[in-house]
């Protein structure tokens, strides 16, 4: 198959870049049968074996498809147009984020993550327009869609239960962490007194209630050591943020510090040495953060709303989103046993062992494959 991929995710700093960018180079390692095209708005090194076709854009769609704007209709229409190419016999989104409409009889395979925005519209588009945006655009996917792909059998059910469509004809494609985050030879025996949250800061990831847990025990002469280490984007992001009113909360308060945009170099270098990481989020299509601490040893507490406990088993703490005296609990049952933090690490990092991108790249190559039966 002559198979043409959008791959303006490709730019994104966040879950869903990186799952482009994972998912296509193990997939030109694995798949060697099929051409791949890959359209973007802006030039990159495209894995080896794969073509790229750069298409002129006044914005890059990984930017002008936020929580508060949207993509010029130039700018659609010019990536329309590519990505109907007749030449193609299969269009791939590896996101409906970026998803433009298609003219060609190409069978077309569209990745939906989650069913986030959908069952929280207004905590993560809390503009009307923003959510109408969204609502049409995913609508509209759905609609030419040939295949729908996701990333857990969490968001397959999330799917068929909102949209009422068969869990059958949702294909999964998992995840993995990028094989950079891993134990380090250099890390320390004794973990640092730190927990740790990686991600954004929507006020569908929940941070402000892990703050507001953590200040609580903080306070307490037991706790009084522990730091708590906020990771991610707060100034330059697109998506909707609470990061500012999360941040005049912990203003001038040395137990929370904030690092802004990690590179994987020293986010590595951080989960190595982090006694556990947080993941509260009110919903997860996956929990890639938790995973790839999972992958540098370090155990995690994560929401029951997620494909999490799942994946990492007795190598997490799962506890409901919504009742913060569950993360309480957690978070003092943990800082309090190191044996239990032992056991946790141990049975987190061979959890994360048994997911790879190659798995992912044989699943979206056989899903792929079917529409060509079809």
């Amino acid at each position: 198959m002559r198979i043409g991929v959008d791959a303006t995710c490709w730019h994104n700093l966040r879950g869903y870049g990186r799952h482009a960018r994972n998912l296509l180079a193990a997939l030109a390692d694995e798949d060697r049968d099929n051409q791949y095209t890959l359209v973007s708005d802006a030039p990159f090194e495209p894995p080896r074996g794969m073509a790229l076709r750069v298409v002129e854009s006044s914005r890059l769609a990984a930017e002008a498809a936020s929580s508060e704007g949207r993509r010029s209709l130039s700018d659609m229409w010019k990536m329309s147009r590519a990505l109907s190419d007749p030449a193609f016999d299969v269009v791939l989104f590896p996101s409906v984020y970026s998803y433009v409409p298609v003219s060609t009889r190409a069978r077309k395979a569209v990745f939906l993550h989650d069913v986030i925005a959908e069952t929280f519209p207004h905590l993560t588009h809390p503009q009307l327009a923003g959510r109408m945006f969204w609502r049409a655009k995913v609508a509209l996917a759905l609609r030419q869609a040939d295949l729908i792909l996701t990333v857990s059998e969490y968001s397959r059910r999330g799917i068929a239960a909102h949209f009422g469509l068969p869990e059958a004809s949702i294909a999964v494609a998992g995840e993995a962490p990028d094989p950079i985050f891993r134990r380090l030879d250099t890390a320390p025996e004794t973990p640092d007194r730190t927990i740790v949250y990686a991600g954004g800061f929507g006020p569908h990831k929940n941070v402000a209630m892990l703050v507001d847990v953590f200040l609580e025990i903080a306070a307490e002469p037991e706790f009084a050591e522990w730091r708590l280490i906020l990771v991610g984007e707060r100034r330059a992001e697109v998506f909707h943020s609470e990061a500012g009113g999360i941040e005049r909360r912990t203003s001038g308060d040395d137990r929370v510090s904030w690092t802004g945009f990690l590179p994987d170099e020293e986010l590595v270098a951080l989960l190595n040495r982090a006694y556990v990481t947080v993941l509260p989020s009110l919903m997860e299509g996956f929990g890639l953060p938790a995973v790839e601490a999972a992958a540098c040893g370090c155990p995690s507490i994560v929401t029951t709303e997620s494909p999490l406990p799942e994946l990492l088993g007795t190598g997490c703490l799962a506890v409901d989103p919504r009742r913060p005296q569950d993360m309480e609990e957690a978070l003092r049952s943990v800082l309090r046993s190191g044996f239990l933090r032992s056991q946790m690490a141990a049975a987190v990092q061979a959890a994360a062992m048994g997911l790879s991108w190659r798995a992912a790249a044989r699943q979206t190559r056989k899903a792929l494959q079917s529409l060509a039966s079809r």
